[in-house]
């Protein structure tokens, strides 16, 4: 109970600088409005075309695939990083008694991120026409 008064000196350090940083900005910055500046940065390009044009929907697929197989890894790692220490003192590391338990259910789980593979790749969502 008595850890929480430099979590609450941390906070309200934080939102004070926060809070700074916001007025400063608006008082010390920049108040001419040309046009160059009002436009959109594009990576030091200059923009063409509408913002709101239409594209292809596979653009949400990849993201997506991304997403599940990176956030598989994020499972993944711990796990073979606990399951496997030899030294049976460490802790954090899974115990022996549960291992292969822990391994059907990580085993169970590859197997359903491949069920979603396979399926995405019938599906034809790695070709690009």
């Amino acid at each position: 109970m008595f850890d929480f008064p430099p979590l609450i000196v941390y906070a309200v350090i934080l939102v004070v600088f926060v809070a700074a940083n916001l007025i400063l900005t608006h008082l010390i910055g920049p108040k001419k409005r040309t046009p160059v500046k009002q436009m959109p940065y594009e990576s030091g390009m200059d923009p063409v075309g509408d913002a709101r044009q239409p594209f292809n929907v596979r653009f949400c697929l990849v993201a997506i695939l991304y997403l599940v197989f990176d956030v598989e890894l994020l499972f993944l790692y711990p796990w073979a990083v606990s399951a496997f220490v030899d030294d049976p003192q460490a802790s954090g590391g899974i115990p022996v008694e549960l291992r292969g338990a822990v391994f059907g259910i990580m085993l169970a789980f590859t197997a359903t991120l491949v069920i979603a593979y396979v399926y995405a790749w019938r599906k034809g969502v790695f070709k690009w026409r």
